[in-house]
């Protein structure tokens, strides 16, 4: 089995280095999650302020969904990366319920071939939450092939009872999620240009367990805060925008998010607050 092949070897660790340990969020925050209906809306009045992002470069672009979601969940966020010009596409694997057989062999092999299909470009993964898990782990399989890593939400560097969601991973994956995530290393940032999108107004995810911390062995990481939900985070337009202005990057020529001016002040709270 070559490395492309491979799935990521256990961990030496007998623990995940989780960073975060806290307990998940609050009832209150979980009931504020209905701001997701709010935010699918606002896509509308939001739009032609959309329209100003960055136009990307036709790149492909790979979009893996929640837990227990599919890649209708992640609809609006594809139609306007295709409206930014890049060429979008879903994980394909219908309803994400944990990483059972052959899901992480399944992403390599789409990666591989929307690699090939593009004419050997680099393809740029986003995930949304757990999708977000795969997107970093395939991207440490495959960092020859993978141009940038954006996550949406995503719990990898927090215990898993950090999260309200564990008990809903335990039952549509009939997984132990401890077990799972000895299987990684889930709070180091692959090998590419990494960014973290994360609210701290999350009902489902610790916003403290969506943090990366930047290292020697890659520097060009970070995180961008937003005001958001987490089951409407992938259609906020304040993320779909950074999302956007992430992709449109030069490839090999990444740079931190910039959040000067007042509307970007507003819109992204200073995450080293």
């Amino acid at each position: 089995m070559t490395r492309s092949d491979a799935l990521p070897t256990p961990s030496s660790s007998p623990e995940p280095h989780a960073h975060h340990e806290g307990p998940p969020p609050s009832p209150w925050l979980i009931a504020m999650e209905f701001r997701a209906f709010w935010e699918f809306g606002a896509i509308v009045p939001f739009w032609p302020l959309l329209q100003r992002a960055p136009v990307g470069d036709g790149h492909p672009v790979i979009v893996f969904p929640g837990l227990s979601a599919s890649d209708g969940s992640t609809v609006p966020l594809r139609s306007y990366l295709t409206n930014r010009n890049y060429d979008v596409s879903g994980w394909n694997q219908g309803h994400n319920f944990g990483p059972r057989a052959g899901v992480l062999e399944a992403g390599s092999h789409q990666i591989r071939e929307t690699f090939l299909a593009a004419g050997k470009r680099k393809v740029s993964l986003i995930g949304w939450s757990l999708g977000g898990i795969y997107a970093r782990e395939l991207a440490k399989l495959h960092p020859e092939l993978v141009r940038t890593v954006i996550t949406l939400g995503t719990p990898f560097s927090g215990a898993p009872e950090s999260t309200n969601a564990w008990r809903l991973f335990r039952l549509t994956s009939g997984r132990d999620i401890k077990a799972e995530t000895r299987r990684f290393e889930l709070p180091v940032a692959p090998p590419v240009p990494t960014t973290s999108i994360y609210s701290r107004t999350d009902g489902i995810v610790a916003w403290q367990g969506s943090l990366q911390k930047r290292s020697r062995a890659n520097p060009n990481t970070e995180n961008i805060e937003v005001i958001a939900s987490h089951l409407g985070i992938g259609m906020n337009p304040s993320a779909m925008w950074a999302v956007a202005d992430r992709l449109a990057q030069p490839e090999g020529a990444w740079r931190p998010f910039e959040r000067q001016g007042l509307l970007r002040g507003l819109l992204y709270p200073n995450p080293a607050r």
